[in-house]
């Protein structure tokens, strides 16, 4: 048994504040001399980012589709050790799960397999007492570890009007009130938040946050629920097979692509990759000596004249994989493998053109929400027959999206086909997590 103080920051719904709060309650923890740890529960890639950027360390998702329970919590330990206390960031509404009519891989779910316990955050902009009713419903939809309420979008006189309130009809703690201060607002585009690395002073405005919480925010009450977590039990340790020799794997990473599950990244790591950063905006050349490739997901639209200048990184990108080099290519990294991509501001850019097919945008989102993936044909991660875990989150769609895979919702059943896919060749819209399946990870690095 493990010892690991924890707390969960979930919310009423999507945009309840649970992100501007836990980075303000990490930069806040961090001020009084706690080592911190930050996750995020779901596929989100954007709210990893503001937490590496408030705390300067590594941000994981324990994604309760994609991973196994023995896997998220060997994955909260491992990222964990070390550090004071961890701090946990849910997932759009408390119970939404998957299908949307589940509270399978919800915060809830994070929370009852961790048992973590729960700051419960509510947006009251537009609402007074209401807050009240809303609380009282999602503490008693079903047995949780909600130990305390945050109130967003709150002033002192709101607060101290519905507070008691609140806490007799829930018998649930408030533990203060966020304020709203346009000057630390973050803005939001199609797929979430902007990416931390586009606010220029985006410390500053966090700084103001944890300012702002150290006088509205009774902090030693969520020290207190995170200091009475119990103690977790360690799952049995991983037994992977590293390959006999070194692979060397270069990855995109720069402001158009910077989606990656970096526990999935750091499982490479584990079987023996070393991997190579480069920037397909910014390099002529990909990195010398390369035995694979991974362009993951981003913002291609919104870079996508820069991209397209660089005549001669698009030429090595186009070489290399058209020549066999082993390449692993989601979402924006297959969008950038188009001949052309539509850009955010609605024009036509010439890129890679591995695929001789255009990728435009749509007026609304094209696929949305985790699915089975089941492979047609052996290719780069899996064999035919076998099935992976993905989501799909794009307002861009291909004219070749590819036919080498069965995609399935769960609940739904809703299905299509995805993935141009080979031997040395996996590229498609859908997202994967390598921990989810690590023999993907290791086919690979075999290939």
């Amino acid at each position: 048994m493990t010892r690991l103080h924890r707390i969960m920051v979930a919310g009423g719904g999507s945009e309840s504040g649970k992100t501007t709060f836990t980075c303000a309650l990490l930069a806040a923890l961090r001020r009084r001399g706690l080592k911190t740890a930050a996750f995020k529960c779901g596929p989100d890639y954007i709210d990893p980012m503001f937490h590496r950027e408030t705390q300067g360390s590594h941000s994981s998702n324990l994604d309760l589709f994609m991973l196994d329970d023995e896997t998220a919590l060997r994955l909260l330990l491992e990222n964990s050790a070390g550090c004071d206390i961890a701090v946990l960031e849910g997932v759009m509404g408390f119970y939404d799960g998957v299908g949307g009519s589940t509270a399978e891989a919800s915060a809830w779910h994070l929370s009852e397999l961790t048992e973590t316990p729960v700051v419960l955050v509510e947006n009251c902009k537009g609402q007074s007492l209401t807050a009240a009713a809303k609380i009282k419903g999602i503490a008693g939809f079903r047995r949780n570890k909600i130990a305390a309420v945050l109130l967003n979008n709150a002033g002192e006189e709101l607060f101290n009007m519905i507070k008691p309130a609140i806490e007799e009809e829930t018998g649930i703690p408030v533990a203060g009130y966020l304020p709203y201060t346009p000057e630390s607002a973050i803005q939001s585009r199609h797929l979430g938040l902007v990416t931390a690395a586009e606010i220029d002073n985006l410390r500053e405005k966090i700084a103001l946050l944890a300012d702002t919480i150290e006088k509205t925010v009774n902090i030693d009450l969520i020290l207190s629920a995170a200091f009475a977590a119990p103690t977790v039990k360690e799952p049995p340790p991983e037994n992977y097979q590293p390959p006999r020799a070194k692979r060397r794997i270069a990855v995109a990473r720069d402001r158009a692509f910077c989606f990656y599950y970096e526990d999935g990244l750091n499982l490479l790591k584990k079987l023996g990759a070393e991997l190579v950063d480069f920037s397909p905006l910014r390099d002529s050349r990909l990195p010398p000596g390369i035995d694979g490739l991974i362009l993951g997901g981003g913002y291609p639209e919104l870079y996508t004249a820069e991209l397209s200048q660089n005549h001669a990184m698009l030429a090595a990108v186009r070489d290399a994989v058209s020549g066999g080099l082993p390449t692993l290519a989601e979402c924006g990294g297959f969008m950038y493998l188009h001949r052309e991509l539509e850009g955010a501001d609605g024009k036509l850019y010439p890129l890679a053109a591995v695929f001789d097919a255009r990728c435009e945008k749509k007026p609304r989102l094209v696929r949305f929400g985790y699915a089975y993936f089941t492979a047609n044909t052996d290719n780069l991660l899996c064999k035919a027959g076998e099935t992976l875990r993905g989501h799909e989150f794009h307002y861009w769609d291909s004219e070749q999206p590819g036919g080498d895979f069965a995609a399935v919702k769960p609940v739904s059943g809703k299905s299509w086909k995805c993935i141009n896919s080979g031997k040395t060749l996996f590229a498609g819209f859908p997202h994967f997590h390598f921990c989810s399946s690590p023999k993907s990870a290791e086919r690979f690095l075999a290939h």
